[in-house]
Parts: structure tokens; sequence; C-alpha cells
């Protein structure tokens, strides 16, 4: 009978024979994005002491699940890794895990309680237990007679929040009765996920029919993210766009009676691009999607990239003509604690 153990990937000898086997499974993506995050793996050992599944987890998403079924009842593996998975959640009380997997295993897993929130062709999410979607859903505020409103979204990083995201809800308030603004909740930024939170609150808060929320794990989360069985960096960036426009198209927006979604154009990101075009595609003509011109100051394009250049680069001066006074004065008073992080490795880069 097949044995579940641990597997110590910071092992030398462990993390090669894991590796092996996972080639011989068709994973080949053994990048840091990938296996860095991993906080707990098991393996499944066969009679002969040979290696006959593994499965990891990261967070409270699992990934590089695989099992050979050569001599094994068909499922039987499958069952018994993720079971493991979901034992050790459990007992680091985690009671709500996510899986990002290829399309053709979706019903493997929902055979096994999960529930599917997207699929493309190539690639399907699911997740399991609580709180789940609905739950999540049910918390957010809603005004009166919403569904006969005109409500759109904004889902932003706001990292920070400066006058070009500003001018956006400036400009998504005035054309509708309810504005949601969902901020990427995902704790990867110079400026960490409540930080963020309070400064789009207070750089919005003179419009009065726009709501600040969490987008959870559910709006560009990494828990969407991973792709070590995607072939190319575009697939990744298709694959990804695709299921969160469809569980925002198909889940979040029907349920809050969102009828527009507004994005700003990158001028100096392939990748945005890509994503802009692609959730366009993706949730038109159900949703009707606006991408507005990026904002200027003085001739010059208004970006959070810069604004954490200059705060990398001692510029206090420059950073005032970028953002609100409220994110300025935070700025200002967590300068020391910002370069702090910077230095200690932070990325400053990207969005």
């Amino acid at each position: 009978m097949d044995k579940t153990v641990e597997l110590f990937l910071t092992l030398p000898e462990t993390k090669k024979r894991w590796q092996k086997f996972l080639i011989s499974q068709g994973i080949n993506n053994f990048s840091s994005r990938e296996v860095a995050v991993i906080d707990h793996t098991v393996g499944l050992i066969d009679e002969d002491g040979q290696l006959v599944g593994t499965g990891s987890i990261a967070g409270n998403v699992l990934k590089y699940i695989a099992v050979s079924n050569d001599e094994s009842v068909q499922g039987a593996r499958f069952n018994q890794i993720v079971s493991a998975l979901q034992e050790y959640l459990f007992s680091q009380n985690i009671y709500h895990s996510f899986v990002f997997t290829k399309a053709k295993y979706s019903a493997s897993f929902s055979h096994l309680g999960f529930k599917e929130l997207a699929h493309t062709n190539e690639a399907a999410f699911l997740e399991s237990g609580t709180p789940n979607i609905q739950d999540f859903l049910a918390k957010i505020p809603r005004i009166k007679d919403q569904n006969h409103k005109k409500v759109a979204a904004i889902v932003m990083n706001a990292n920070p929040f400066t006058l070009g995201h500003q001018g956006l809800v400036k400009l998504a308030s005035s054309e509708n009765d309810l504005v949601y603004v969902f901020v990427v909740a995902t704790d990867a930024s110079l400026f960490k996920t409540s930080e963020r939170m309070e400064l789009v609150k207070q750089g919005t808060s003179e419009y009065k029919n726009v709501l600040v929320v969490s987008g959870g794990d559910y709006l560009v989360s990494q828990s969407t993210f991973p792709a070590y069985f995607l072939k190319s960096p575009d697939e990744l960036i298709a694959t990804q766009t695709e299921i969160d426009a469809l569980i925002f198209k198909n889940t979040i927006a029907p349920k809050l009676a969102i009828k527009k979604r507004y994005l700003g154009t990158e001028p100096f990101s392939r990748t945005t691009n890509f994503y802009n075009q692609s959730l366009k595609n993706t949730l038109g003509p159900k949703i009707d999607v606006a991408i507005v011109k990026r904002f200027c100051n003085s001739n010059q394009i208004i970006t959070a990239t810069r604004v954490r250049q200059l705060i990398k680069s001692d510029n206090l001066k420059d950073i005032s003509n970028l953002v609100p006074p409220t994110t300025f004065d935070f700025i200002n008073k967590n300068y020391q604690i910002l370069q702090e992080r910077i230095k200690k490795g932070m990325n400053i880069n990207g969005n």
C-alpha cells in the first residue's frame, strides 16, 4: 500500500527526486516564482520505495499535484494526495483552498468537493471550503434598488494611489450611480495591502457614490496565477487574464449588478496593454469596458511606478505632483520605512 510522507524540498536529493518525478508527469517549470512560495509538500511512496505521487501547498493553493497510475486503482492516488494536502491545511486552521489546474483535471477535483469558478481551454480555477466566493460577495455593501442603477467597477493595485487613479475614479463617479473600487489584496507590493486600502479610501472620500472594497482572492489574486504547466509567458498572461475576467463576468458582476468596468491605458507596459485588450474581449458585450487614456500632470504621464522610483531616488518634491495630498502625507511620514523596504529587496517596478 502506498505511504504518504512529507517531502523536504530544502534537501537537495529530495528536491532532485521530486523534480525528476514531476518531469516524468509532464511538469517542467521549477522557477523560483513557483517553488519559493511552497510551504508544504507530500509524496506517495509505493511498496518498492518509489515516488509515485506528490502535491504541494503554497498558502492555501494546491499545486504541483501529479500521480503515476500505472499499477493503482484509477483516482486512488490522486484522492490520497489531495486528502493529505487538505488535512495539512486543516491542521494549520485553513479551511478554504484553491487549485489552478489543467482543464481536463477539473472534474477530478470536483469529485472531491471543489467547485469550479472558471475555466478556459487550457486551465480551470476551483475552490473548496469556506469562506467561498458567495460569502465574499455577501459582505460587499449595496445600495437601495441597486439592480436598477448604473453600477460600474474599477480594479486597482494602487501601489500607491495616485492622481491618475483619482482621475479615473472621478470620471467613473460622474458617469454612474455607484462605483465599486476593488483593491487588489495580494500583499506583494511596496505599499502593504492595508496601506493601499486606506490610501484609496482617503483619496476617494469626496465621491459619495464610490465604495472601496478588497478584491479578496478573486480579483487579480495570486491564487489564480500558478502557471507551471503553461508553456510560455504569453500563454500565462492570456490564461490568467481570461480566468480573472470570467470570474468577474459570470459571478461577481451579476451579483452586484455591475454593467461597466473602467481600465486605464498603460503606455509603458506590454503586459498591461495585453491584459486590457484581453479583458475587453472577454467581458464584452455583456459588460461595457471603458479604456481611459492615462492622466498627465504638466505633460508627464502619471504612474505609480514613477512614484516608487522617486521614493527610491529620494525625490519627495516631484512625488507631490503625482499623488493626492493624502498619499503624499503618508509617504512623507513613512519615507524611511518605504526606503528600508526597497533596500531589503522589495521590487519597485511593475504595476
